[in-house]
């Protein structure tokens, strides 16, 4: 049986007998996605996830935090642990990171990214444990012994010295986060809504982490969609701008390594 055909019986399983395929989509990392047509719920996309942890993690956040988006995300129609598999509303349109849009658009599109982050970010009571720095630190020490070679003695250093910056920051707050907040996952609608998908990684983390990309790898380009997001998200302070410039390192590793070890 074709990858396809899985999806397409889950589906028929699980929402709607008479389901029929309407695109694949292969996705990324390992994770596939079918859309598909019903009769009750319209188009809807099938996904089955890459690793069991993935699945509790969007599971757990269509459940909890998205309610708060509204209009602004899918809904979760159906859910199953054998196969670890979701189906949600299908979320028309085309990723922002693919739209053609005049600066006006475009800045509008990044104020409602912005008010759909600080809406997730408000979805679930701040936590201040388990210590959330320490944790950053662990993870950028597996970082680190699983890039070896690849990475220098001073790099290592810097990464290093970060962390004990970050650390000392702490107590920090961590909240509901998405973290793969990029324009990918940002869908643009033709009628000019922006709605958020694809939540397998969300989970309570530092808020300025979910910042981390688009500072780092789109604002230094386009200043103006920086200050159009912020304009709705909220300007951040400066213990914001030092988690993001110490979580920044951590980032460029984590990719470094992401590419390397493919």
């Amino acid at each position: 049986m074709t990858d396809l055909n899985v999806h397409l019986a889950l589906c028929q399983r699980l929402l709607d007998t008479d389901a029929k395929p309407v695109s694949w989509h292969p996705g990324h990392g390992g994770t596939r996605a079918l859309r598909a047509s019903t009769t009750a719920q319209g188009e809807v996309i099938v996904k089955i996830h890459r690793r069991p942890a993935r699945h509790v993690q969007e599971v757990h956040a269509y459940r909890t935090w998205v309610p708060a988006l509204g209009d602004g995300a899918p809904r979760l129609l159906a859910t199953t642990d054998d196969p670890p598999a979701i189906v949600i509303t299908a979320v028309t349109g085309v990723p922002l990171s693919q739209r053609q849009l005049d600066p006006a658009a475009e800045q509008n599109a990044y104020r409602q990214a912005g008010q759909l982050l600080r809406t997730l970010h408000a979805a679930g009571p701040s936590r201040f444990e388990p210590d959330w720095t320490a944790w950053l630190a662990e993870r950028a020490e597996y970082w680190i012994h699983h890039a070896g070679d690849r990475i220098t003695p001073s790099y290592r250093a810097e990464v290093r010295a970060h962390m004990r910056a970050l650390q000392d920051l702490a107590p920090l707050p961590a909240v509901p986060c998405h973290l793969d907040f990029m324009p990918r996952n940002l869908i643009h609608g033709d009628d000019g809504i922006v709605r958020l998908i694809d939540f397998e990684h969300s989970r309570y983390d530092l808020a300025a982490r979910d910042l981390v990309r688009l500072a780092t790898r789109m604002w230094p380009c386009h200043p103006s969609l920086s200050r159009s997001f912020l304009d709705e998200y909220g300007q951040l302070d400066r213990v914001d701008q030092e988690v993001l410039g110490h979580c920044a390192r951590l980032d460029a590793l984590t990719m470094l390594c992401s590419t390397t070890l493919r």
